[in-house]
């Protein structure tokens, strides 16, 4: 089985006749015969036939199976011959938590490949656990996570820290300085930040409080911050950098919180196969980027 024969059943099958394969591919129409038979001759089946009295050719069951095994065929090969063409040692490759690639990430991203254009980026949202398996793999060159721990192999070293706000939709009446024992946990969009507002949370809502919601994506909270009506007295607790982000776009309010969780610390990782140059040029940007922002102290 080769790609000729893929491209000419697929042909085939788009213009439903040999004459409209041979003219889309440039070739002669007994040369798209010969590829399809040496393609069913190797399958063992008939793909292709042309019923009496008819011109076009149609599927046969076994045709209409395989038009899926074809199309995937066609991707491994365009993917394979990527494989071939891409630069690899001049593509940064980088993972976040949902949290810090949403609202901070896209500034970085720009100032990265404008500063360095010879070289291309791709980016993996992830959990923090995530992150440490794919860069102790070597699929990811640098991640940023907020959760750490201990992996073989793998530098947690410290981004910065921020703190912890309130964001509270318009309907919400709260003062400028909030203590929890004033919030209405059935109003919460809780989002899973890290060990430590986890235990924060704990302490201050019983473990039979059910929240508004419960987010998995960074992404979703400003969309249900956007919703008018009933939802405008939810609150979430979020790190401030999202929450003035979020204030460009929707109409909540940002509120101190007394006695409130720890500050969010990001952290950032590097594996046993480094290439500092690409990751010192990001880690270069991101602290610019970072400093742009007073309520955040920065270790890099």
């Amino acid at each position: 089985m080769t790609h000729q024969e893929i491209e000419v059943f697929l042909a085939a099958v788009r213009t439903g006749s040999l004459s409209g394969a041979a003219q889309t591919l440039y070739i002669t129409q007994p040369a798209v015969s010969r590829h399809i038979r040496a393609l069913e001759q190797e399958l063992g089946c008939v793909l292709l036939e042309r019923k009496r009295g008819q011109r076009r050719l149609e599927l046969t069951e076994q045709g209409q199976d395989f038009v899926q095994v074809a199309e995937k065929w066609r991707q491994v090969w365009q993917e394979a011959r990527d494989v071939a063409r891409r630069d690899r040692g001049r593509t940064l490759r980088v993972g976040s938590v949902g949290s810090v690639s949403t609202y901070l990430l896209p500034a970085v991203f720009r100032a990265f490949l404008e500063e360095n254009p010879a070289c291309a980026l791709t980016f993996h949202n992830c959990h923090s656990w995530e992150a440490y398996q794919y860069i102790a793999e070597g699929t990811l060159d640098i991640a940023l996570i907020s959760d750490d721990m201990f992996y073989p192999q793998v530098e947690t070293i410290p981004a910065y820290r921020e703190p912890m706000v309130l964001a509270a939709g318009s309907g919400c009446e709260l003062p400028p300085r909030v203590h929890p024992s004033l919030l209405d946990p059935s109003r919460e969009l809780r989002l899973p930040w890290n060990p430590e507002f986890d235990l924060w949370h704990s302490f201050w809502f019983s473990g039979g409080a059910q929240p508004r919601a419960v987010l998995d994506q960074m992404s979703l909270l400003e969309q249900f911050f956007s919703w008018r009506g009933s939802w405008a007295d939810s609150w979430a607790a979020a790190p401030m950098s999202a929450a003035l982000s979020m204030r460009r776009r929707v109409d909540i309010r940002i509120l101190e919180l007394e006695e409130g969780p720890p500050e969010e610390r990001i952290f950032y990782l590097l594996g046993p196969r480094r290439r500092p140059e690409l990751t010192g040029a990001f880690l270069e940007c991101l602290r610019r980027e970072l400093e742009r922002l007073p309520h955040i102290q920065v270790y890099l």
